[in-house]
């Protein structure tokens, strides 16, 4: 099978942000959902597109427009998972369903995971994304 592990580095990339946009049927009504949410600083905003920061991570909004991805309610199901990763995914978490999100997906509970207990729990904002939060523990190198 080999070494599995990458050198953790792409030439010419001294550090890399990687992001999703989710596809949303209504850009500005999500924009606003996400700012009050969730905290989200809105970067830039084109309408249809949108920039945004939550707590320092990028995540962009987008109408689809036949071009090859589509939005959650329109699909009947996800069109993405989002995986979140902070101090307090308790905090994250009760933010949102008060703001609106179905909380009942997957109550926050601690996992049993090879590297100890891992915090996770999760909740489906109004645009119908998946949405896992939890403690930062699967962010380091295992086995060190």
């Amino acid at each position: 099978m080999g070494n599995t592990q990458g050198s953790g580095k792409i030439p010419g990339n001294t550090e890399l942000v990687i992001s999703v946009m989710l596809a949303v049927a209504n850009t500005p009504a999500a924009v606003l959902w996400y700012k009050h949410a969730l905290g989200a600083t809105e970067l830039w905003n084109f309408g249809s597109v949108a920039g945004l920061s939550i707590a320092g991570a990028p995540i962009f909004l987008g109408e689809p427009a036949g071009n090859g991805w589509e939005s959650p309610s329109k699909l009947g199901i996800t069109s993405a998972r989002i995986e979140v990763f902070c101090d307090d995914p308790d905090c994250f978490i009760a933010q949102a369903v008060e703001a609106g999100a179905n909380g009942s997906f997957d109550n926050i509970r601690n996992h049993k995971a090879p590297w100890g207990i891992h915090r996770q729990g999760g909740f489906i904002d109004p645009f119908g994304h998946i949405w896992l939060v939890g403690d930062k523990s699967p962010l380091n190198l295992f086995p060190e």
